[in-house]
């Protein structure tokens, strides 16, 4: 810029207004700018204010006022200009403490809504202060005296000031203004402002000094309107209305600016001015107004606004606006500078700017020269900008870019029209950072942790952002040293031990070198249990309830749903146990207890919200119920007598809390029931039972028990019905009589004992029955019982003891007694009873059943005795129900999609076996069996069987090989008949040696004895075939010769001939108990299996009882002493409990083998059909028997 152009005097700096003392140092300062420099002249205008004096000659003031009375302590401030603060002080220099009932008012004045008794004293000192004098007044001491009253009497309120019904304010912009309300009455008025024309709170006034003052801080426009004050004390209510007007003196709204302009511009100097009333603009030229200038076509005025077309170099001047109303006056200079300068662009060329997408970028071209240069903008990609809406050139050149794009990124031209001047800016357009993260407000537990997200995404050319969190707006400071706040690399947030200063709105933002993204992230709310009640208080206090209130504690951020009270009664229940009363909703802040006399209580108090439980509050006070009566009648009155000679009257006891008063007892009354006129007896006890003595047998009584307590009786009872003690009865039923219902169920009938011989309450009658056993049964009177006989005999008397019963009938005097046994003889009596026993039987009455079907025969099993045979066994049933006839046997072969022809044979009841021969083993049969008496025929039992094949010996046998022993496994074949076999072994070449008996259904054999570490050779022979045979290997060090062991030892050979001797011993003693059997023959063995009442000889497979192997053994079966056998027999021995050895008395094989048995026993009902082992089906346990038949077994009920 041209530094010879010249400029006006403009002033830059200058000192503000003083009040000052005469000792203060001043300084006033005045700077000023121009071209020349311009000088300066001094001019001084000091005004003196001079400071009130308080007159000496004022006379000290004393006040005497009744309690409840208003008054006024004048301050009587001296007129001045000097603004003055006012204290009112004691002698101590203490202030007078200020409250809605004392206050000072603008005046200085001291308002006493009331006075009370308090108040009184005689110091009251005003105090006026001058700041800026630095100086402090005093009035002289007022005196108060305050006379106490009985009784006060309400007042109702008025106003010290403002007085009358209305007052208008008038107050400039800017200003402060104070309304004031300063109420009088009893009890002290509240007060409460107004605004007429809108909300209070539309306006910036505050309440201030106890409600007493509105004060508007900075009085604008708006606030102009209607205020009213309202004091009321709930007697009465005052108002009064407050009208303000605001006005203003001249402010600007628009400001001309200088600058310089080139010859022939027009300049347009815009001088806008507010104010009320509002300001007139005039101008000035250099100082001169324009009305006093020579007139000039070129110079204009329309409204504010001055024109000067077509200007020159003489047009250079100061311009100056000025506003005035009544207010005031403003003035504001503005230079115009008409010049002419070559055109310059000031700004450097080849400037880089790097944004981002969607702010906005200005690209500088600051031009200068008189006249201003045109300036444009044009882009190497598109041309002119301007046409472009987002772009536009401000006055000074820059161009203007609004939400800049990526198509946007390029290089700019700024030219100068008319010369050869221009600049290039290149703008570069990056991504802009965006916050990925959406807001989610989080409510959050008191003392937990919480993470805020803040995930975002940057240009990748942008350096890593720095993220900076904010509460609040303002920012949160994640420090080393504390923990609170732990900003992560991915710019987490977390805040640990959250509390209620944690609570707020956070916002992530995101800054990098060109921009800045916030986003709220959410507003934490921090929850907690609520706090607990207080302020617990007990009203309409009574003998018999309570009302109490108290106030919630802060919710913490989660609604109290519910209050729940407790108490607890010290003065009974001596331990302090709580007591849950009710819960109310949280909408209730009181609750009416009913409570009992002469009791203490106390109650607490706690809210409920989602959260949990608060504390309770503090126990409230303790309150005491007077006495009264007692209110309750003791519940369950009643005998309860033993003694025939005496009544025992007892009842339920009240609880301590009950008793409504001290010395409490009860009043227990009686009389006979049967003399309504006779005189109550009673007496007072402490608790129950009460004994009425020498009283008859089972006599009634009216009695009732009273509570009582030193105040009074309680509710008087109604009379219950006693009793004395009961007697068992004196008499039996009597005209018992008998019905058939059906075979097994009768109806018994009887006439009832009289009343009287009960002797007590009947409760009913006990049929005795007694099952005398079959209706043909005889005892049979042998000289020498068989063992058969004696176990029937032990049978029927097992089944008469079983069959005793008895029936308990109550109020009635007949009954059914059902489920009797078929076929049987029974005795029935009856006998009455009470409560004390059972009286006298009646005579005996005798019930015959008739015959009924039979039950299902027992234990059906069968034997194939070779590929075509089969033979059937079973029991007689359990119950015959009558005198058994026979069997029905049904019988049929089963022919898959053919017919067969089913066979039927009655058998003689005495039989329990049926064989059937020339059968197809290639199919099975189905057998059913029927026992049947007159009556007819019992429940069927079915068994499907078939015949089984002549076995062989394995073929395929597995071998394990061990030390001393090989253990041998083969599967036997399906529906092949047990074989025995012997296992030939050879060791070393040398002599062969044969096992004890194999089974083949054993699946299993172990060969012991060998040696370890030997060779041997193992073969199956069988009728002089072989059927299988291997080589093996027995583990263990390899023995070559025979060393000197303990076996050579004489102790040892001591021992052995002591053990051989005691066996032998035990040898010789099991064949003389065995020889005591006799000698017998196969017939006699025979005919042993076909009687139906012993047990059979062999030990059957597929289903018999395991009993029956424990149970008689017939002379058929083998030793009782097999364990004496070698220990490779024991072995084995231990799996053949069902294996019968039969062997004539020159020792030749005469036995039959039978299968393998089912060591668990069936329950009635459950069948087995018959089969043999396989390959699914778990083998038997070896037997040292040879087979040559199987049986199978069916079990009944």
């Amino acid at each position: 810029m041209n530094e010879h152009v010249k400029e006006p005097p403009l002033i830059t700096y200058q000192s503000h207004s003083y009040t000052a003392c005469y000792t203060d140092d001043i300084v006033l300062q005045c700077e000023a700018s121009g071209n020349p420099k311009p000088t300066s002249e001094d001019r001084h205008a000091l005004w003196v204010g001079a400071i009130p004096v308080v007159s000496v000659k004022e006379k000290r003031v004393e006040k005497n006022v009744n309690a409840g009375e208003n008054v006024v302590l004048q301050c009587n401030i001296p007129n001045s200009t000097v603004h003055s603060y006012v204290h009112w002080m004691d002698k101590k220099l203490m202030h007078i403490k200020q409250s809605e009932r004392i206050i000072i008012g603008l005046n200085g004045n001291l308002y006493f809504a009331n006075v009370q008794t308090r108040d009184t004293r005689n110091d009251y000192t005003c105090f006026i202060q001058y700041v800026e004098a630095r100086t402090i007044l005093s009035t002289e001491p007022v005196s108060l005296n305050v006379k106490h009253s009985n009784e006060l009497v309400n007042r109702p309120p008025g106003l010290h000031h403002p007085q009358g019904k209305n007052s208008t304010y008038v107050a400039l912009r800017g200003q402060t203004l104070i309304l004031e309300c300063i109420p009088y009455g009893l009890p002290t008025p509240t007060v409460k402002w107004e605004r007429k024309d809108a909300l209070l709170s539309s306006s910036q006034a505050t309440e201030e000094h106890f409600g007493r003052w509105l004060e508007f801080s900075s009085i604008t426009e708006s606030d102009d309107g209607e205020y009213t004050c309202t004091a009321s004390n709930g007697i009465e209510t005052v108002t009064h209305l407050y009208a303000v007007n605001v006005e203003a003196a001249p402010y600007w709204i628009k400001q001309p600016k200088s600058a310089r302009y080139s010859p022939g511009e027009t300049v347009r100097l815009d001088c806008q001015a507010g104010g009320i009333p509002t300001p007139h603009i005039t101008w000035r030229i250099n100082g001169v107004p324009l009305s006093e200038t020579i007139p000039e076509p070129k110079r204009s005025v329309e409204g504010g606004t001055l024109i000067l077309t077509n200007v020159n170099t003489s047009d250079s001047a100061v311009y100056q606006c000025e506003a005035s109303n009544k207010h005031g006056a403003a003035l504001l200079n503005t230079y115009i500078h008409v010049i002419e300068l070559p055109p310059q662009i000031l700004t450097e060329d080849s400037l880089e700017y790097r944004v981002t997408e969607g702010s906005t970028v200005n690209l500088s071209c600051n031009s200068f020269g008189s006249p201003r240069p045109q300036v444009t903008w044009e882009s190497e990609e598109f041309g002119p900008v301007l046409s472009n809406p987002r772009m536009s050139q401000m006055t000074n050149g820059t161009l203007h870019i609004a939400k800049v794009s990526h198509k946007d990124a390029g290089t700019y031209l700024c030219l100068i029209k008319a010369s050869n001047l221009s600049i290039t800016a290149r703008l570069d357009v990056l991504n802009k950072t965006r916050i990925l993260t959406s807001r989610h407000d989080q409510r959050n537990l008191r003392g937990t942790s919480l993470v805020w997200q803040c995930s975002y995404e940057v240009d990748a050319r942008l350096l890593k952002p720095f993220i900076q969190w904010r509460k609040d707006e303002k920012k949160i400071a994640a420090l080393p040293q504390d923990n609170k706040y732990t900003i992560f690399e991915n710019g987490s947030l977390m805040i640990s031990d959250i509390n209620d200063e944690d609570a707020g709105l956070y916002a992530c933002e995101v800054i990098t070198s060109l921009d800045v993204n916030t986003r709220i992230t959410g507003l934490l709310t921090v929850i907690d249990k609520p706090e607990p009640p207080n302020s617990l208080k007990l009203d309409e206090k009574a003998s018999h309830s309570v009302t109490l209130s108290w106030s919630p504690g802060y919710d913490n951020n989660s609604p109290v749903n519910e209050f729940v009270i407790e108490m607890h009664e010290e003065l009974h229940t001596g331990v302090s146990s709580w007591k849950e009363v009710k819960r109310i909703p949280a909408e209730i802040h009181h609750l009416e207890i009913s409570l009992h006399p002469f009791c203490k209580y106390q109650f607490r108090v706690a809210a409920v919200n989602e959260i949990g439980t608060s504390k309770f509050s503090q126990p409230s006070e303790s309150y005491t119920t007077p006495a009264a009566e007692p209110d309750l009648v003791p519940g369950n009155v009643r005998s309860e007598s033993t003694n025939p000679e005496s009544m025992i009257i007892t009842w339920e006891e009240l609880e301590p809390k009950h008793f409504n008063g001290p010395d409490f007892r009860y009043k227990v009354s009686w009389r006979e029931a049967d003399n309504p006129k006779g005189a109550w007896q009673s007496q007072n006890v402490s608790h129950p039972p009460f004994v009425v003595d020498k009283t008859n047998t089972f006599t009634p009584f009216e009695i009732k028990v009273q509570a009582v307590n030193n105040i009074g009786e309680g509710p008087s009872p109604d009379a219950a019905i006693g009793y004395s003690g009961e007697d068992v009865p004196l008499e039996a039923p009597t005209e018992i009589s008998v019905k058939l219902v059906n075979a097994t169920a009768v109806v018994v009938a009887w006439e009832s004992v009289s009343r009287k011989s009960v002797r007590g309450h009947l409760l009913g009658y006990m049929i005795y029955l007694r099952r005398l056993g079959h209706a043909h049964h005889r005892k049979e009177k042998r000289a020498l019982a068989t063992v058969r006989d004696m176990v029937r005999d032990m049978e029927h008397a097992m089944e008469s003891a079983e069959e005793r019963r008895v029936i308990v009938v109550k109020g009635k005097e007949e009954e059914i007694v059902s489920g009797l046994e078929f076929y049987s003889n029974y005795e029935l009596s009856i006998t009455a009873f009470n409560s004390k026993g059972e009286g006298p039987l009646s005579s005996p009455k005798h019930i015959q059943t008739p015959e009924g079907a039979p039950g299902p025969a027992l234990n059906l099993r069968f034997e194939s005795p070779s590929e075509t045979e089969l033979t059937f066994f079973w029991k007689k049933p359990h119950k015959t129900n009558g005198i058994l006839r026979g069997y029905a046997i049904m019988y049929q072969e089963f022919v898959e999609n053919g017919p067969s022809m089913l066979q039927e044979v009655k058998i003689d009841p005495t039989v329990t076996q049926y064989s059937m021969d020339k059968l197809d083993p290639k199919n099975y049969y189905i057998f059913s069996l029927q026992a049947f008496t007159d009556a007819g025929k019992g429940e069927s039992i079915h068994i499907n069987a078939t015949t089984l094949l002549d076995g062989v010996p394995p073929t395929s046998v597995n071998a394990t090989v061990g030390e001393t022993a090989v253990n041998l496994s083969w599967v036997p074949g399906e529906r092949q008949r047990n074989v025995g076999f012997t296992v030939l072994y050879q060791r070393n070449n040398g002599e062969w040696e044969e096992s004890e008996p194999v089974n083949l259904t054993q699946g299993f054999y172990q060969l012991q004895g060998l040696k370890a570490g030997s060779s041997y050779r193992l073969k199956i022979n069988y009728n002089n075939l072989t059927y299988w045979t291997e080589d093996l290997q027995t583990k263990g060090p390899v023995i070559d010769g025979v060393h000197s062991s303990f076996a050579t030892q004489g102790w040892f050979i001591g021992l052995i001939s002591a053990l051989v001797l005691l066996l032998l011993l035990l040898l010789i003693l099991c064949f003389v108990r065995r020889s005591k059997g006799g000698k017998y023959s196969v017939k006699d063995k025979e005919e042993g299996q076909i009687d139906s009442d012993a047990k059979p000889m062999k030990d059957e497979a597929f289903g018999e009882y395991s009993s029956d192997s424990d149970e008689k053994r017939s002379f058929s079966q083998r030793s009782l002493c097999p364990d004496l056998k070698r220990e490779s027999e024991d072995s084995l021995g231990e799996y053949g409990d069902s294996v019968d050895i039969q062997f004539n008395e020159d020792g030749s094989f005469i036995g039959q083998y039978s299968g393998r048995k089912d060591t668990q026993p069936y329950a009635h009902g459950e069948h087995e059909s018959s089969g043999v082992p396989s390959p699914t089906k778990p083998n038997p346990p070896p037997s040292n028997s040879f087979p040559t038949s199987i049986t199978g077994t069916f079990g009944g009920n």
